[in-house]
């Protein structure tokens, strides 16, 4: 690597860590809160958002029943958390989901969990930076009209700080997330003590407006589908709550205990900021529509911002700054909702690539001690999603939370398995009550979630929701395909004992574009091989120029032979190609080694000028059975500096144990 390219990469990621340095990024319980919970806090900003649009279709009238809606979400998210924090006790190990599926209900299982949980994890940073861009552009028109760049953008700067490393990501986020908690719940206390202290009569700007409902006479199944489709909607909340148990190896320890800990703030403090919007929004009396036409009664030209935005103006009427305040933490919030996943999703790709079910290099580190491969693999997939839906939350949302729940269902019903199984053994009166009572929280969670799961599936299957099925059912297979490649590989490369056989003769071959040092370097190197049959090849692709090379040839000190390979239409790499299979033809036996002499450059614009011809004829070479491929470097004079002793700047160096000093 350059100079320039290592400088900039130091200004983005900072110094590397050494290996022996993972220790010192583990996380107190402090910043592990911001770290794994910013998504399940955040879901506070939108997810009631939710509950009223879909209840809006049934106009204003069916807005009595969001409070009831928000306690049936509360219930479910209370039972999550509960089970989870007996996942994180039996399995510390960070699998997670993954982990507890597989172990007990089979690699299939395991599977289909992880394959849920990639998309999950795709779809919360799509879905928390899209909402972002739709609370800050409640305050900033500008960003309201270029809501895609901004999310773009935002991932691009939330993958670059995730970079640096967990720990530095965690400070970074800890302030933000504590705002955002700080802020709403003063948001929500001034205004329920205006309320119901004061007496204060508070209206929002909306309170006036009439819903251009067009399913307002719902009765009976219609209505009751209705309301199923708003609790799915609101069950949004629970995603980020599987975060905790996927990164338990992160904590500091008592891992274990400090993520249960964890695990119940992330619960507690959800819950009362759902419960508490929810309530303060009816009592205002806000009317949110899926779009500004359906509002009867708003000025022309009117813009309608995000439910949580219109809480604030109204509470904090005659105090901007607790507006701009609160319009400020929640796009951060959400912005930050999206590092859950780019902690959650590197991790367990981590862990599904060293069970052979994912490319390798997502197990590797990166010099930061991250898995960076991960993180630039979720991002690229995040921006994806946001360009192809226009970063509208309203689209995104019908195919979220699908992964999450089923990753739910599938991690119960392992864990009660899982329960059971030590029951059969174990002796100890104290420990089969303890694990009897676990065994009831866990199948109440199987219960709880498995009936959202279903609701989920019936009312948002066509509005969306088959996408993100199909896609899990997509990398599914691709998972099960690497998985049986990457096994292929092992038994052909295991199962064979070595014959020990050696080639009968070597036939080297050193190929010639001029009579120049890197040619007598490449010949020289080749002679001291001692092969049986050594000879220098050139094609003809210009006529002259292979005339003067044959007459200076022949006028050199030079002793081994020189073959011209025709090259009627002025092509290099197949005619060397034939020629090499030729010669194999000719003898089966033969090891062929080519020898192919390359330009060393100080600078990247350098490579581009050289080596073209070599790296092609490499790129089809190697997969010639019975070649081998010697690559002989001339260092220019650009090179000098990637000749002093002890730079070592390649990628992953750090790691290998060489002292980084660009």
């Amino acid at each position: 690597m350059s100079k320039l390219t290592t400088a900039a990469k130091r200004v983005l990621l900072g110094r590397p860590f050494r290996s022996d340095a993972l220790g010192h990024t583990l996380l107190p319980k402090r910043i592990a809160l911001p770290v794994f919970a910013s998504d399940a806090m955040s879901s506070v900003a939108y997810a009631p958002e939710e509950i009223f649009l879909v209840l809006s279709a049934a106009g204003i009238s069916a807005y009595v029943y969001a409070p009831w809606v928000g306690l049936a979400v509360a219930f479910v998210m209370a039972v999550v958390v509960a089970s989870y924090r007996q996942n994180v006790h039996a399995y510390p190990s960070g699998g997670g989901d993954y982990e507890v599926a597989t172990t007990n209900l089979g690699p299939n299982a395991g599977l289909t969990v992880g394959s849920a949980l990639l998309v999950d994890y795709v779809l919360t940073v799509a879905v928390s930076i899209s909402s972002a861009a739709s609370n800050i552009g409640s305050a900033i028109p500008f960003v309201a009209d270029h809501k895609v760049l901004f999310a773009v953008v935002a991932i691009a700067v939330l993958t670059s700080i995730n970079l640096r490393g967990i720990r530095e990501s965690g400070v970074t986020f800890a302030i933000p997330t504590y705002a955002f908690i700080f802020g709403v719940f003063a948001m929500l206390g001034w205004g329920l003590f205006r309320i119901f202290v004061l007496g204060d009569d508070l209206r929002a700007e909306s309170a006036g407006f009439q819903l251009n409902a067009e399913e307002e006479h719902l009765y009976g199944l219609a209505f009751a589908f209705l309301i199923a489709r708003s609790f799915s909607s609101g069950c949004a909340a629970l995603t980020g709550v599987e975060a905790i148990s996927n990164g338990v190896p992160a904590f500091q320890k008592p891992k274990s205990r400090n993520a249960a800990t964890t695990l119940l703030m992330l619960g507690s403090i959800a819950i009362v900021l759902l419960m508490g919007i929810i309530i303060l929004a009816q009592k205002i009396g806000i009317v949110y529509a899926h779009d500004e036409s359906e509002l009867i009664g708003a000025p022309a030209g009117y813009h309608q911002k995000t439910l949580i935005a219109q809480l604030a103006e109204t509470i904090f009427h005659g105090f901007p700054l607790g507006f701009y305040f609160i319009t400020t933490v929640t796009a951060l919030i959400l912005v930050l909702a999206a590092n859950t996943a780019f902690n959650g999703f590197p991790v367990l790709g981590s862990i599904l690539a060293q069970d052979r079910y994912l490319p390798r290099q997502l197990h590797t580190r990166g010099d930061r001690l991250a898995f960076s491969n991960g993180i630039l693999f979720l991002a690229g997939a995040a921006v994806a999603f946001v360009v192809v839906f226009g970063a509208e939350v309203t689209k995104l949302i019908q195919l979220y939370i699908i992964g999450v729940f089923v990753s739910f269902v599938l991690s119960q019903t392992g864990m009660l398995r899982h329960w059971t199984r030590l029951l059969r053994t174990e002796t100890d009166p104290s420990q089969r009550a303890r694990m009897m009572r676990s065994r009831v929280i866990n199948a109440i969670g199987l219960s709880a979630t498995g009936t959202v799961l279903v609701i989920v599936l019936i009312t948002k299957f066509f509005a969306g929701a088959w996408i993100a099925i199909c896609t899990m059912v997509a990398i599914f297979a691709v998972m099960k395909l690497i998985r049986r490649h990457y096994d292929s590989v092992s038994r052909e490369l295991d199962e064979h004992e070595w014959d020990g056989v050696l080639p009968s003769r070597s036939h080297s071959i050193v190929l010639v574009s001029k009579l120049h040092l890197p040619t007598r370097r490449a010949l020289s190197y080749a002679r001291a091989t001692r092969p049986d049959t050594l000879e220098a090849v050139t094609v003809n692709v210009d006529d002259a120029d292979t005339r003067a090379l044959v007459r200076e040839w022949e006028r050199s000190d030079i002793t081994v032979p020189l073959k011209v390979i025709e090259s009627p239409y002025r092509e290099i790499t197949k005619p060397v190609l034939d020629y090499v299979k030729r010669v194999r033809r000719d003898s089966p036996r033969d090891v062929v080694t080519v020898f192919i002499p390359e330009y060393v450059v100080g600078h990247w614009w350098e490579q581009i000028l050289h080596n073209q011809s070599a790296l092609r004829l490499k790129g089809r070479l190697l997969f010639e059975p019975g070649v081998m491929v010697t690559s002989v470097p001339w260092q220019l004079t650009s090179s000098a500096k990637a000749r002093q002793a002890g730079v070592v700047n390649a990628p992953g160096a750090v790691r290998r144990g060489y002292e980084d000093r660009g």
